[in-house]
């Protein structure tokens, strides 16, 4: 039977759709139909169009003491996870997923059926909330009275502030003309106000026995303004809904288990967002049902029910959870989901405006410098933050590292015509122009590994010829910068939609595995050079010894401890971001506070070219023919298919959606800047410069933006790149100045460089799908990671295309390190035909999950998207709302 007070028929009216505030009411799907039990998650509120429901916070607070000392303890509590009070230990619990019984969900809609419901309460504080719930035809005026007085005792909150012990709040009972309806200060220190977001309300649920009622109470309470009601919460925040659950004792923990299933409801967005919009109790009970519908039961005896979830690394989509008529926003006003954005959410992507030919020379230019130049401005105005100064600092290290070492192996190559001065001097040069005339500035041109083995090549052949090195790779750049600029005249750079992770990954790998074997190279050579001394040697005052078991064990690790107050907070955000500058300094410092023998940074002193007797143009000839000027465009042709693979291929991988750019791409543009620096550097005798492929990773992941402010047991949001040109300009500046530091720099060890290179690379390496489906290979099946592709590709065709990735990054390093390198390029080139070939062994299903598909399969795709192909009807099938989830980026690495 249901428990009405007199006037609540009046009331209910009074909380009709008509009274619904005007932002709900739009909300609906229409005129007409009442609220659906589903709604829109708050991460997918703004992209459907609705509007985004504040966070709502949830405590439990629990009626203990009966029969002796009744009082009120807070014993959980809810954001997007629960947390429940170790009172033993005297902290809170790990956030974790919430586990419920059956049962109590049961009773809990039953006596919610059969109890007190009001929607849009007008009570103005905790007073008149009781006196409005209490207002029940089966409460005689004691029991009336005795449970007012109970219901104003002010609970007791578990407090943990900072520098003081747990401390438990007070228990005497309210009085009306008591300020007590002000918060507390516990409620203001409280340090999980701080991760909250702004606009947070609060919900309460009382749960607990009773032993003078006869009966069971419930009650539902959902207020038409929030309002804080004093020291009802831990945390000062207006309170929104108040559930109550009070009843003649029972055996177990029936009103507990009552009191945690209706929190877990509350904290439920569907369920939330249905109980904002509800009118009356029909609605509130289908809310209820819809949440039961989608149930998960897991058997009793074979699982431990005191075990608790940890919190998912990703959360899946609520699209799926949407009642049909809030996804397709009905209605002219609303915002539709075109078939593009269908597609996008299914994994296909339309051809973005960067890549779109518009059919005249120069065209796709144009456009680039049209998109870019509105940013150019907030360019330099977004780098005004610290995290952009320690990026500057560790891509600086690495920056000179990388000059160092190319230079030094380009002296090598080319018996000392090019070094390390060049080297220096035109990373400087060439990286400060780009930084300032690129489409994407946080690209870091460097020397890289293909164009050093060009070059390496192209010195043998002058060699072997009798021709003028200089003079004739000054032709060669000639001729490579001619033909870059057709390629950006014929929009050539729109043939990128065809490099697909197949490409990128076997291109990225191929660059990591460079990175690698040259520390790793350099390292073993230091072993000959500066050895290890036995135990026992008297050759140093240094003893170096292998730990025993007992001994330290370091281990560089990337943590995110949880935050217990601002400074700390501070501080250990600050070691993050400053984690590798931090371990060069230690190695600097171990270095000379041990005194070891290590090779020293090695910069020039002098500002001259390496070769004796050049001056720093070049002549176009010198001793050479005037027509190999003409048959210089032969090697030319190839190294400008290196150079347009090397420069895109990494501009693809740095422009993938996962990355949330805001500020666009500009394919054309960074051509076009590579073709004008090619030129230059090839009058200077400099080398030449592509964009690197790790160390443009390393950067853009040293300016990645996460949220601050996060639920407990929530993972910090990625929001996107620090876009801005500061920080590379900056780089390439310091590595100019570096010339004239060599006083400061001659101090920093050699071996502290080679790890920076060994770090960039097995990070780039370990992050790639390719790593992982490798490791599949040598692992048994029941020992495999949870993998989404694994779940729709047989795990045998997985390891068909790992398989041939394998042969063809095996391919590409054999041509690399045998004098048949010159065609180099054309292998890079010949990713795309192999992945294009790989059409006729893979169906188009299974290249959506092990890979992406090119524009001429996704054409062929239905509007709808792509089905796969071995579905089950009904809840079992997870494939549609695992396409749904948001992607992460895929290749990145960690440097903080």
């Amino acid at each position: 039977m249901e428990m009405k007070l007199p006037g609540q028929e009046e009331f209910e009216a009074s909380s009709a759709p008509r009274n619904i505030p005007s932002g709900e009411l739009d909300s609906n799907p229409g005129p007409g139909t009442g609220p659906s039990p589903d709604g829109p998650s708050d991460t997918e509120s703004k992209e459907l169009g609705v509007r985004k429901d504040p966070l709502l916070f949830i405590q439990l607070n629990e009626l203990l003491g009966w029969p002796q000392a009744l009082e009120w303890r807070e014993t959980g509590r809810w954001v997007l996870f629960e947390e429940k009070l170790e009172v033993a230990a005297g902290r809170w619990s790990a956030p974790h997923v919430p586990t419920l019984a059956l049962p109590s969900l049961q009773k809990l809609r039953s006596l919610l059926a059969e109890g007190l419901v009001l929607l849009d309460c007008p009570a103005q504080s905790l007073l008149e909330l009781v006196e409005q719930v209490t207002r029940v035809e089966s409460l005689s005026p004691e029991l009336r009275g005795q449970l007012q007085a109970l219901l104003l005792q002010r609970p007791q909150h578990y407090n943990q502030t900072t520098g003081t012990r747990p401390c438990w709040g007070s228990t005497h009972p309210r009085k009306a003309s008591d300020n007590e309806e002000a918060p507390l200060r516990e409620q203001y220190q409280n340090p999980l106000r701080q991760k909250l977001p702004p606009g947070a309300e609060a919900g309460t649920v009382l749960a607990g026995e009773l032993g003078f009622l006869a009966q069971p109470l419930g009650a539902f309470v959902r207020l038409r303004d929030p309002v804080v009601l004093g020291s009802l919460t831990e945390v000062s925040l207006p309170s929104r809904f108040f559930c109550l659950l009070l009843g003649p004792p029972m055996l177990g923990k029936g009103y507990h288990e009552m009191g945690r299933a209706a929190a877990v409801l509350l904290s439920d967005p569907q369920f939330q967002w249905s109980v904002r919009r509800a009118s009356n109790l029909h609605d509130l009970l289908a809310a209820l049902d819809a949440f039961l519908e989608e149930v998960t039961v897991l058997p009793p005896g074979r699982w431990d029910p005191t075990a608790r979830i940890p919190p998912p690394k990703c959360l899946p989509s609520q699209h799926k959870r949407l009642p049909s008529q809030q996804r397709e926003i009905r209605g002219p006003s609303g915002p539709r989901l075109t078939s593009a954005e269908d597609r996008h959410r299914h994994g296909l992507h339309a051809p973005s405006q960067e890549l779109q030919r518009t059919g005249r020379l120069f065209g796709g230019l144009i456009q680039d410098v049209r998109r870019k130049a509105p940013w150019y401005p907030s360019d330099f105005l977004d780098a005004l933050h610290l995290q952009c100064f320690s990026a500057v600092l560790y891509i600086y290290l690495a920056t000179v590292t990388n000059a160092i070492t190319f230079g030094g192996l380009l002296g090598d190559a080319t018996d000392g015509a090019q070094g390390v001065l060049e080297s220096f001097l035109g990373t400087a040069v060439a990286g400060a122009a780009f930084c300032l005339m690129a489409g994407q500035p946080l690209t870091i041109l460097s020397s890289t590994g293909p164009v050093l083995v060009f070059e390496r090549l192209l010195f043998s052949f002058s060699r072997d010829y009798s021709l003028d090195y200089l003079p004739f790779r000054l032709w060669v750049g000639i001729w490579v910068a001619t033909f870059c600029l057709v390629l950006v005249a014929t929009e050539a750079s729109v043939l990128v939609r065809y490099f697909t992770r197949f490409t990128e990954e076997g291109f990225c790998a191929l660059i990591s595995l460079i990175f690698i074997y040259d520390a790793v190279g350099k390292m073993l050579n230091l072993t000959h050079t500066y050895p290890i001394q036995k135990p026992g040697s008297s050759t140093y005052g240094c003893l170096c010894q292998y730990p025993g078991p007992g001994g330290n064990d370091s281990q560089w690790i990337r943590t995110r401890p949880k935050d217990r107050d601002d400074i700390v907070s501070m501080v250990r955000k600050g070691l993050s971001d400053f984690s590798s500058v931090l371990a060069i300094l230690l190695g600097c410092g171990l270095d000379a506070f041990l005194g070891l023998a290590t090779p020293k940074l090695m910069v020039p002193r002098e500002f001259k070219p390496t070769l004796p007797g050049r001056g720093w143009l070049v002549s176009p000839f010198g001793t050479n023919p005037w027509w190999w000027s003409v048959a210089a465009a032969l090697p030319a042709l190839l190294l400008s298919i290196l150079i347009f693979m090397d420069q895109q291929i990494t501009a693809v991988i740095l422009n993938r959606v996962e990355y949330r750019l805001q500020k666009g791409a500009g394919f054309h543009l960074d051509l076009f800047c590579v073709a004008v620096l090619m030129l230059l550097t090839s009058v200077l005798g400099l080398p030449w410069y592509v964009s690197a492929t790790v160390i443009s990773l390393a950067h853009m992941d040293s300016l990645r933006r996460e949220s601050r402010a996060c639920a407990p047991g929530e993972l910090r949001n990625f929001l996107g790149i620090r876009e801005q040109r500061l920080t590379g300009l900056v780089v390439f500046i310091l590595t100019g100045a570096s010339i004239f530091l060599a006083p400061v720099l001659k101090f920093i060890p050699m071996p502290v460089l080679y790890g920076i290179f060994l770090y960039m690379g097995v990070a780039a390496l370990s992050s790639i799908q390719f790593t992982k489906r490798v490791k599949l290979l040598l692992m048994p099946a029941k020992h495999q990671p949870d993998l989404l592709l694994l779940r729709h590709v047989p795990l045998t065709r997985v390891h068909l295309f790992t398989a041939i990735q394998l042969v063809c990054l095996g391919l590409l390093w054999i041509i690399k390190s045998t004098p048949a390198a010159i065609i180099f390029p054309l292998m890079l080139l010949g990713l795309v035909g192999v992945r294009k070939a790989l059409e006729r062994v893979f169906s188009p299903q299974e290249l959506l999950w092990l890979d992406e598909l090119m524009p001429e399969e996704e054409r062929s795709i239905p509007e709808k998207g792509l089905e796969p192909e071995h579905s089950f009807s009904g809840s079992d099938s997870e494939d549609s709302e695992l396409m749904y989830q948001p992607k992460a980026p895929e290749i990145n690495i960690s440097v903080n």
